[in-house]
């Protein structure tokens, strides 16, 4: 009989797939390492029980022991998994940018999951980084894993996915394309490759916001490159000891529209449900086509499944709200797809404008339509109506009539695209369209904006 001792037995001996259509206009083949097949859906799995296996061995993790890290979502599934096998309990410290599939998920399989918010520095006590190293030192019989500095990392990927990889293609792999994170898999994965061919060239996928390209290039730790980005488990705004930038021969950067648009294309084109750093890999490789020539051996490694992305890039609602499908836009109706299902917000004429400011906070919106019993009569607009109740605190119990401006425009559904846009300019800060069904919806800058691809 032929099974595995438990789960983790079943971690590697992933698969390398052709690339077919996506890479048409590359002449050389291009191969996905698709880290999927790995049981907890990720390249994560390989690295997360080394070290565990590792702290294991050193006295690091002792038996009933709480393991602690934090991870954007994939880590913290392989931890998960050697801590079921092995009887650990778990914390996971995630930012509230990773998708909500990744925190039900850890939560699925018995981790405590802590949430801290994206936007903070790193030295900031509440950014992930800070509070996993915190509960480290704060629980008892604890273990903080560290990903990003942790050596058992990258050792992971030079033991097992660079094997696999070197043996796949007979050893005649010539280039090594994969993003870029904690750096343990890129540079684990060059280590070994490097040593066995010298002239195979790695390069790394970044993302705009992060600073690995840049400090590469020029070994300048610019702040000035960090700022928000959509894209999942790459880039960092922190140097990671596991990135070993002797190890890699560029980088090339992925916008966060292309990261989610070809992670929709490798589904759609290629059968292959990966996930959003796979989308940024590939079109990562397709930057690069300068570098190679014809009897290239190209091998992409696609990081985790789509299962974790299923409410963003594969949620058309989503992608449309960020400006991510290109959908062209011809009329009126084109421009509240994305709220079409969402009522109108209006507030009558004898109001007072107190319940006008709630409605704003509350629908977290800008302008208002004001109402009688006619029809639409006038309009409220933020700026506007905040100033004049700074002017005079009194104004919230006057009614909305006294300081309303006047209504919106109001068109068709089939108004041209242009004819919405001309319509909207500083004096007028929205457009009402007459829907078939005889209600009404709105139009405001917000949209217009939204549309531009």
């Amino acid at each position: 009989m032929k099974f595995a001792e438990n789960i983790l037995g079943t971690i590697g001996n992933t698969p390398l797939v052709k690339i077919n259509k996506i890479t048409k206009e590359l002449n050389c083949l291009v191969l996905a390492k698709v880290e999927t097949f790995n049981p907890g859906n990720s390249v994560k799995d390989r690295m997360a029980v080394k070290m565990i296996e590792d702290a294991e061995a050193d006295g690091r993790l002792k038996p009933g022991g709480t393991i602690i890290e934090g991870t954007s979502g994939n880590t913290g599934m392989g931890l998960a998994l050697g801590a079921i096998v092995k009887g650990y309990k778990l914390i996971c410290v995630i930012t509230d940018k990773q998708s909500k599939e990744k925190m039900d998920i850890l939560r699925a399989v018995g981790a405590k999951v802590i949430v801290c918010p994206t936007d903070v520095e790193p030295e900031d006590p509440r950014s992930y980084y800070s509070v996993s190293k915190r509960l480290g030192t704060e629980i008892p019989n604890s273990w903080y894993v560290n990903q990003y500095d942790n050596p058992s990392n990258a050792i992971a990927h030079y033991e097992q996915t660079a094997p696999e990889i070197w043996e796949q293609t007979d050893g005649k792999i010539t280039h090594f394309v994969v993003g870029v994170g904690t750096g343990g898999t890129i540079s684990g994965v060059s280590k070994y490759l490097k040593e066995r061919n010298p002239n195979i060239k790695v390069w790394g996928i970044d993302t705009y916001g992060s600073v690995f390209k840049k400090y590469h290039e020029t070994g300048i730790f610019d702040e000035n490159e960090i700022y928000s980005y959509i894209t999942e488990g790459i880039g960092e705004d922190i140097l990671p000891k596991n990135v070993d930038f002797s190890l890699i021969d560029g980088f090339t950067k992925v916008t966060d529209k292309d990261a989610a648009v070809y992670t929709r294309r490798l589904a759609l084109e290629e059968g292959i449900f990966v996930g959003n750093s796979a989308g940024a890999a590939i079109k990562g490789v397709l930057q690069l086509k300068e570098h190679f020539k014809p009897e290239d051996i190209v091998v992409v490694l696609f990081h985790d499944s789509g299962s974790r992305y299923v409410g963003k890039m594969f949620n058309d609602d989503w992608m449309r709200e960020r400006g991510f499908l290109d959908e062209e836009m011809t009329k009126a109706s084109d421009l509240i797809k994305s709220h079409i299902d969402k009522p109108l917000i209006i507030v009558r004429t004898e109001e007072l404008v107190s319940h006008a400011i709630e409605r704003l906070k509350k629908y977290n919106i800008s302008q208002i339509p004001v109402i009688d019993s006619t029809g639409f009569v006038g309009s409220l607009d933020e700026t506007d109506l905040f100033r004049s109740y700074f002017a005079d605190k009194n104004i919230g119990d006057k009614p909305i009539r006294e300081i309303m401006g006047k209504p919106y425009p109001i068109v068709q559904e089939n108004t041209p695209f242009e004819e919405v846009t001309k319509l909207i300019n500083k004096d007028n800060q929205a457009v009402l369209v007459a829907l078939e069904n005889g209600k009404y919806h709105i139009i405001t800058k917000h949209d217009i904006i939204s549309s531009i691809n």
